[in-house]
Formats: C-alpha cells, structure tokens, sequence
C-alpha cells in the first residue's frame, strides 16, 4: 500500500486539490474537472496507436539497424534522420517520449534522441505547412533555418552537459519498461 501511495502520490494530490477547489468554488471546479476530461479523452485517442506503432517497431525493426542508421557512429545520417521522424510525426510532444524509449532499447544516440525530440516538438511538416499559408513562406523557412541548427546545437550541449553515467542509467531503466 505505501509503495502505490508513493508511486501515485502526485495524482493523489492533485485529485485532492481539485475536490478541494470543487468544495470552496463548485462552478471553477467542476470547469477544472471537464477539462481535466476532455485531457484525458485526447489522450485516449491518441496514446493507443502510437504504442501500436511502438510495438511494430519494436518487432520489425532490428536493433542492429537501428545501430546502423541512428547509433553511435551513424554522424549526420543519424541527424537527418532523427529530425525527419521527429517532423513527420503526428500528435503532441507527449507522444514522443515513449518513442525515445523505444529509440533507447534500440542503441539509438542519445544525441539523435534529444533531436528527435526538438524536431518533435518544433519542425512538424503540417505546423510548417500552416505557417507557410498564414505568415508567409518566407517566415516559415526562417524559422526553419533557425529551428534545425539550434535543436541540433542544444542536443549536443545537454549530451555534453550530461556525464556518461548518468545517460547509461536512463538507457538502463529505458531496457526495463516494457
């Protein structure tokens, strides 16, 4: 029982909180409960086939090729790939962090994994399609320009500022989650 305590203690208290907020101001709360809902419910959508998807990467992808196109010696191969998966991907940035486990169980960099998830997060192709019809081509391959060079340089800084130990123990616990 303590261990489940201590593993969910923050949706613990935050469920608190929200039924706190629900007793002093029923009308806040019951607004913080939808949206907390319709969170849930776009997760719901989402979450099921990205793990399917996982779990074909899983089974057909080798790790050796993994190794080969995304590892350690795989140079701007392994960078150019990372920032394409990341921009063609679909769904929000919590999407990507099972997707960087998986990279992880699979020998990817772990500097390509941290592009992977800048481009995630800043390079998708339909935001730049988007920004190509509202604010003009030109702005749109301005910060494209921008975009790339920065998420590859801050990569690199976190992987230097990270010390080898503490990048095989999370490359550790990516192996025991299944």
């Amino acid at each position: 029982m303590k261990n489940w305590i201590k593993r969910y203690r923050f949706f613990l208290l935050t469920l608190l909180a929200m039924l706190l907020l629900t007793l002093f101001n029923r009308t806040l709360g019951l607004k913080a409960l939808s949206i907390t809902g319709n969170s849930i419910g776009e997760m719901m959508l989402i979450i099921p086939p990205i793990f399917v998807l996982l779990g074909l990467l899983d089974v057909w992808v080798p790790r050796e090729t993994m190794i080969r196109y995304m590892g350690e010696g795989s140079g701007l191969k392994g960078i150019l790939l990372s920032i394409f998966i990341g921009s063609a991907a679909a769904g929000p940035l919590y999407g990507a962090f099972p997707v960087a486990a998986v990279f992880m169980k699979k020998g990817v960099k772990f500097s390509n994994i941290l592009i992977f998830l800048g481009a995630w997060s800043t390079t998708k192709i339909p935001m730049f399609l988007f920004e190509i019809g509202s604010l003009g081509a030109r702005f749109a391959i301005t910060r494209l320009l921008i975009d790339i060079p920065g998420i590859i340089i801050i990569a690199y800084f976190i992987n230097r500022m990270l010390s080898k130990k503490e990048i095989e123990e999370m490359y550790a616990k990516a192996k025991t989650l299944d």
